[in-house]
């Protein structure tokens, strides 16, 4: 396995297993890794497994801790007496039990939400789940079955990554979807009235992008209960996903220091109100367990100093983006003299455009600002006849993220690519056109036969993030 002392300086592509050619964890997911080491990468971020609710978006999941069954590439004859199988069932009882009793009753109701089923179902009594469980019990098995197949692949695939020399890097969603099976199996760890329902939900206040705030609409957490049960819940979720990756990404980290809570009756998110939450408490209870701490702490937007000292206080590294770093403020953390160490740094992320995207849609004078702060020609230089200025950028972006302090480098495939917004991933605050974009294998092939593949690794290594074997 890859040491994991994140001192170590490394690069690394962003990018979901929906988007290889297939879209499965198929022969695509060797192939890829395959690619990722002959190039110099050594960490590939994906983002949350998890099922989607509705659509496509991984951030609003049916179970925290099951994987989206899209992924399976292949459904082999159930056995039941398979020791692997039964062998998984058993550790993984804690959730797998109500997660496809959860789907079950959903298919059986029509798709409703949880909070519309009948009470027995609803409130979960015991003698109507048993006699569920055996009605179902054909059913229900074939899901656990999936389960199970999805699981032993994922570890196959993270056995292989680390025996080449990769990291998997995950993503953890801060918060979690309302009609999920965690909520519907321990209402008690969560803010909701007494059928159900909602009382305050999740988001961020109004602020430069947004006038009205973003109302996510996710449950917020009922922090007393989980103190009195030691954070036996967020122990369990933690321990899974290390199972899975060897980092994790903590999105909206900001949230265990303080969240934004609003009224479940408010239609934007004008009006909530910070409330302070345990997130020290959680760490050091995590940390007194021997848990490892890999997180990474999704560290954008607004953020206090008590923010920051609480990612400091574990040495958490935060992250810096590029695409914000072209402003008049001097102290934007995102500008490349102004990265840290204790960072992982993009050009863009998953909520970003692609970088020619993002470059192309800018005013003529703000490209040149863009361009005069990375020390390239102005648009009319005759230096552009015979290349195109959205590229430039791009490759000046890249050089700066791998050159700058930041001990992990992360380049989103799109833009490894010079791909444009019609391959952008996700659009904050919209619904459609998001999450189904794919490569195609003849993209990289293009790639590899111009050279591309190899001086990305050449300058992999000017960057001293070229990890070697005995590393």
């Amino acid at each position: 396995m890859p040491s994991l002392d994140l001192k170590q300086r490394r690069a690394g592509v962003l990018l979901h297993p929906t988007s290889l050619p297939s879209g499965k964890l198929d022969s695509d997911v060797d192939h890829w890794m395959q690619t990722l080491v002959d190039t110099g990468f050594t960490v590939w971020q994906v983002l949350p497994l998890c099922e989607p609710q509705i659509g496509l978006s991984p951030y609003t999941c049916s179970s925290t801790f099951a994987i989206n069954p899209v992924l399976l590439s292949e459904f082999p004859d159930i056995d039941e007496n398979d020791a692997g199988f039964i062998a998984f069932c058993g550790k993984q009882q804690f959730w797998l039990d109500d997660y496809v009793l959860f789907k079950i009753l959903k298919q059986h109701f029509n798709g409703a939400a949880w909070v519309l089923w009948p009470a027995l179902w609803k409130q979960r009594d015991p003698e109507t789940m048993q006699l569920t469980m055996q009605e179902y019990k054909h059913e229900i098995t074939e899901l656990k079955w999936q389960q199970y197949q999805l699981y032993k692949r994922w570890q196959e695939i993270r056995h292989r990554a680390n025996a080449m020399g990769l990291l998997l890097f995950g993503d953890l969603p801060i918060f979690i979807g309302h009609d999920s099976a965690d909520v519907w199996s321990h209402p008690e760890l969560f803010l909701l009235d007494s059928d159900g329902y909602m009382e305050v939900v999740t988001g961020v206040p109004p602020d430069y992008f947004s006038e009205t705030g973003q109302r996510w609409g996710n449950p917020h957490y009922n922090w007393n209960s989980m103190q009195e049960e030691d954070y036996a819940w967020w122990k369990a979720r933690i321990r899974h996903h290390l199972e899975q990756f060897d980092l994790l990404r903590i999105d909206h980290f900001r949230g265990l220091e303080a969240a934004w809570v609003i009224d479940a009756a408010c239609e934007t998110a004008v009006n909530g109100q910070w409330q302070k939450m345990p997130g020290d408490e959680l760490l050091s209870s995590l940390q007194e367990e021997g848990l490892p701490l890999p997180f990474i702490a999704e560290d954008l937007g607004i953020i206090t100093p008590e923010v920051t000292a609480l990612r400091k206080k574990y040495h958490l590294p935060g992250m810096s983006i590029l695409q914000f770093g072209f402003d008049e403020f001097e102290d934007n953390p995102h500008k490349p003299q102004n990265i840290e160490e204790d960072a992982v740094v993009y050009t863009g992320t998953h909520d970003n455009d692609t970088t020619k995207g993002w470059f192309n849609s800018l005013d003529d004078h703000v490209k040149n600002y863009v361009l005069e702060a990375l020390s390239l020609p102005y648009l009319d230089d005759p230096y552009y006849e015979s290349i195109e200025v959205a590229d430039m950028v791009i490759e000046t972006m890249v050089e700066n993220a791998l050159q700058s302090p930041a001990r992990i480098c992360i380049v989103p495939l799109q833009d490894y690519l010079h791909l444009d917004s019609s391959t952008r991933m996700n659009t904050p605050g919209t619904i459609t056109g998001n999450w189904a974009w794919r490569f195609q294998w003849h993209e990289l092939e293009s790639h590899h036969e111009n050279n591309h593949m190899e001086k990305m690794r050449q300058r992999i290594e000017n960057a001293n993030r070229l990890v070697k074997e005995n590393d």
